[in-house]
This record gives C-alpha cells, sequence and structure tokens, in this order.
C-alpha cells in the first residue's frame, strides 16, 4: 500500500469538493432498458461504486438518432430524465458525486441502430477498420453524411439541451466527450476532418463545434461543473492527428481561458513517453484540474500526483470488478479479476454482482 496516499486525500475540482483523487471512468456497459432508459441495475450498479471521489457516467445520448451500442442510455426524453434521477440520488444517497458524460457518435454508428438515420460526420469518409455491432448482426461502418456549417447550430443545441436535462437530473456536473473518434473529435482531428470555411483546416477552426459546444453547456452548468475528455493519441475509430501537441496546447489554453472545471486527458497508456509530454503540455497551460485516464496502476497514480503531473487519477476497469475501488486501495487489499465475457450483455451478472470487501481478513498485499 502507498506510504502517502496522495490518491485518497479531498481535492478541490471546480465547484465541487472531492473525497477523494480516484475517479471513475466512463464505461459503456450496454445495461439501459427500453428507449435507452438506465432502469434498476444502473441505479444499482452506481451507488455501488459511489466511494468514488467523482463518478463520471458512460456516454450518454444527446440524439435519438445518436445510438452506437444497442443499450447505451439516453438524455434526451422526460422517461430518460427521471430515472437518471433515481441514479443520482442513489449515489448522493451514499456521499457521492456524479458527473454525465455527454456524446454523439457521428459516424461511429449504423442506421440500422438508428431507425434508418445515416449516421452524420464532418467528412464523408467511413470507419475502415472493425465492424459496427447492431441487433442484425456485425456490418461495416457506412459512409456517413457530411453536415454542412449551417446544421452545426443544430448540433450544438442537442449538447445543450443534454446539459439542460442532466440539470434536473440532479447531475453534479457534466462531460462533454470530445474524444475517441466521436463527432466532436471527427471535427477536431485532422486525419478525417477534410473541411474548408470556418470548420476545417487550422486547429482553431477544427476545435470551433467543439468548444461552441463546450460554451453552451458551461451556460448551463457553469464552468465549475464542467469538463471534456479528449484522446489526441488514441487510435480508435480509425482516428489521428498530425500535430497532437498543438491540439492539446491549443485545447488546454482554451479550457484556461473559460475556467473549466477539469481536463480529462484519455491515454492508450499512461506510461508511453509521447503521452506524458501531451500530459506536460496541458499542465503548463492549463490551471484547473487536470485528470489522467490511461492504465495507471495504484502506484502509477500516486507516483504521478506526487510528482505535479497530475491532480486526480480516472480509473476504468478496476471499477468494473471493484466496486469499492478506494477501499482496497486505502487497506491495501487485492483487486478482483474482470470476467471480459459480461462487459456488454445484459443482465445483473458480471454488473452489479462483483462483491465488495467483507471484512479485514480480505486484506493483503496490493497486487496492481
Amino acid at each position: 500500500m502507498s506510504k502517502t496516499n496522495l490518491l485518497l486525500t479531498p481535492l478541490k475540482v471546480g465547484d465541487l469538493q472531492l473525497s477523494n483523487r480516484v475517479v471513475m471512468s466512463p464505461l459503456t456497459r450496454a445495461r439501459a432498458e427500453a428507449d435507452h432508459v438506465p432502469g434498476k441495475l444502473v441505479e444499482k450498479y452506481y451507488a455501488q461504486r459511489a466511494g468514488a471521489g467523482l463518478i463520471i457516467s458512460e456516454c450518454t445520448m444527446t440524439a435519438v438518432h445518436g445510438s452506437a451500442f444497442v443499450n447505451e442510455p439516453g438524455i434526451y426524453s422526460q422517461e430518460q430524465i427521471a430515472a437518471w434521477k433515481k441514479v443520482t440520488d442513489a449515489v448522493h444517497a451514499k456521499g457521492g458525486l456524479i458527473a454525465l458524460q455527454i456524446w454523439h457518435p457521428g459516424r461511429a454508428t449504423h442506421a440500422l441502430l438508428n431507425g434508418g438515420v445515416t449516421p452524420i460526420s464532418s467528412a464523408a469518409k467511413a470507419i475502415r477498420e472493425g465492424q459496427v455491432q447492431t441487433p442484425q448482426g456485425a456490418f461495416d461502418y457506412p459512409v456517413p453524411r457530411r453536415l454542412d456549417d449551417g446544421e452545426l447550430a443544430g448540433v450544438v443545441e442537442l449538447f445543450r439541451a443534454g446539459a439542460e436535462n442532466a440539470r434536473d437530473a440532479g447531475f453534479d456536473a457534466i462531460e462533454v466527450h470530445g474524444a475517441h473518434g466521436y463527432l466532436l473529435d471527427q471535427f477536431l482531428r485532422d486525419s478525417l476532418n477534410d473541411r474548408d470555411g470556418e470548420y476545417g483546416g487550422s486547429i482553431e477552426k477544427r476545435a470551433r463545434l467543439l468548444f461552441e459546444v463546450l460554451d453552451a453547456v458551461i451556460d448551463v452548468f457553469g464552468a465549475g461543473r464542467t469538463g471534456l475528455r479528449i484522446s489526441p493519441l488514441v487510435g480508435f475509430n480509425d482516428m489521428s492527428d498530425s500535430d497532437p501537441r498543438a491540439l492539446v496546447q491549443y485545447v488546454a489554453e482554451q479550457l484556461e481561458r473559460r475556467g473549466a472545471a477539469f481536463l480529462d486527458l484519455r491515454h492508450d497508456n499512461g506510461a508511453d513517453p509521447r503521452e506524458q509530454e501531451l500530459a506536460r503540455i496541458a499542465r503548463r497551460a492549463y490551471h484547473g484540474t487536470l485528470m489522467l485516464n490511461g492504465g495507471f496502476t495504484q502506484a502509477s497514480g500516486e507516483a504521478a500526483i506526487a510528482a505535479g503531473e497530475a491532480d486526480a487519477i480516472i480509473y476504468g476497469k478496476p471499477f468494473i470488478s471493484n466496486p469499492d475501488l478506494v477501499e482496497r486501495f486505502r487497506i491495501g487489499a487485492m483487486l478482483a479479476p474482470i470476467d471480459f465475457t459480461t462487459l456488454y450483455t445484459p443482465g445483473a451478472k458480471g454488473y452489479i454482482d462483483y462483491p465488495a470487501l467483507k471484512s479485514a481478513t480480505a486484506r493483503t498485499a496490493l497486487a496492481v
């Protein structure tokens, strides 16, 4: 167990006071019910993990035709808002804080998931790698419809409405998903965005939609409760950027100007020197809360905080099978393994049936 336990110390994040620096990553688990409504399973799942300093929810649909995972939750209907209110109430009853991550998949989906509606993107280019899973089976990704500039105000309003609904559902904060090759990232990174005009070319123009969305969300939640996720070196969904350093520099500067509460910098591997360089760039330009995410253990997370490289560490996989992850970090307990066969399957198995520690007899040397 760490001698310093910096991960377990309190942290002020914008307007929020976190009890510790262990943040739960957005994790798609595909357990929502019909019409993308989060049900009792989702409520219990998040309540079990309320010991995190902050929970960031799974990516949540802002549009009725914005599904990419079959059973992910939405935040665009009154039924969804009411269901999410039960989730936030359950987390708050356990003393936790929870932020909603809002998104649109853009081209990373299929018409079969969205009532026959063609996916949209910054460019009419399909994802070349992998396939998309639909209720009718797996298919190659289709060529998306290129959005006109005049349609982008409507995209901004989808996110604004999602933020307003999240506020009504009782969320403590909001995270805008600008990563992993989804719609906002499809404008941000230059491997895909081949536009000219006001939304393409320079980094300032490629980032314009992202910051129009962020400003709309800040109008609703306030800068002190708004965060952003980006992933400049993550190649998921066939994405890359020719100058990730400049991208991080610009995004961090813009977040600093707005006083945004936190930046979630998603890595493939936090130990990669290239990722560490991007974190240093972000750290110099942005003085809000920097959260690093990508393969950290308790020890490496402690080291990053001790070195001043991050303020908080976001953990994903450990939270899947260890609902009491913070307590395990505190006492130095073994971490339970994940059943990877149940990551996205329906029902409680592999979702809410991972047990918390029952007694001190489970304490042993930390093995993470």
